[in-house]
C-alpha cells in the first residue's frame, strides 16, 4: 500500500506531477485468501489504481506558486503598476512612501505563471521607473476546477499533458474502476 501511495502521489492522474497536502482515508480492506494473491505484484497496480480513482472524485485542486513582488517606484508612477499587476492576476498587499523621498515601495503577490514577462510590461508601462524585485513567497491554490474543460486549471492540466507527450485530457474515471 505504500509503495502504491510513493508511486500515486510522485505521479499524479491529472499531470504525472508531485502531489502537495493530499490524504487518502482506506476504511476497509478484503485480501485474497490465497497468499500467492497477496504478494506486491497484485497489491500496488490495484492500490494505484484505487488512489489515482480517488484522486479524481476527491474535488482536486491545483497549486500554483506565487512571488512576493517588491517595487520601488516614483508615487506618480502607481497608476500603471495596479494595470499591470491586475492584468496578470496580482494582488497589492501593500503600499508605503519612503521618508524623505518622492518614491513608493509596494509590495504584491503575484502567482509565477504569470510573471514571465512582467519586468518588461511593468518598465513600458511606467517608462522604466518602476524596479522591481521577485522572489517566491507561498504555494496558492489555483481558483477553477482542473475537471472542468475551460477552467484556468484546466488549461493548465492540458498544457502539462501536451508538454509530457500524454493523451490529451484527464484520464475518465472508467480506466481505473472498471479494472478492480
Amino acid at each position: 500500500m505504500e509503495a502504491a501511495f510513493q508511486w500515486a502521489t510522485k505521479e499524479g492522474v491529472m499531470s504525472d506531477e508531485n502531489m502537495r497536502g493530499i490524504r487518502f482515508n482506506i476504511y476497509d480492506v478484503t485480501l485474497h485468501t490465497d497468499a500467492i494473491h497477496r504478494g506486491g505484484g497484485q497489491i500496488i497496480p490495484t492500490a494505484r489504481r484505487v488512489f489515482y480513482a480517488s484522486q479524481l472524485t476527491g474535488s482536486p485542486v491545483f497549486q500554483e506558486p506565487v512571488f512576493l513582488v517588491e517595487i520601488q517606484t516614483p508615487d506618480d508612477a502607481v497608476g500603471p503598476i495596479y494595470q499591470t499587476l491586475t492584468k496578470r492576476r496580482g494582488i497589492v498587499i501593500g503600499e508605503e512612501p519612503i521618508n524623505g523621498t518622492p518614491l513608493v515601495q509596494m509590495k504584491a503577490y503575484l502567482p509565477v505563471g504569470e510573471s514571465f514577462g512582467f519586468v518588461q510590461a511593468l518598465r513600458a508601462a511606467t517608462s522604466g521607473r518602476a524596479f522591481p524585485q521577485c522572489v517566491f513567497d507561498h504555494w496558492e491554490q489555483m481558483s477553477g476546477d482542473p475537471l472542468e474543460v475551460g477552467s484556468k486549471a484546466n488549461e493548465v492540466v492540458e498544457a502539462i499533458r501536451k508538454r509530457k507527450g500524454l493523451k490529451p485530457g484527464v484520464p475518465p474515471l472508467d480506466n481505473f474502476i472498471d479494472k478492480l
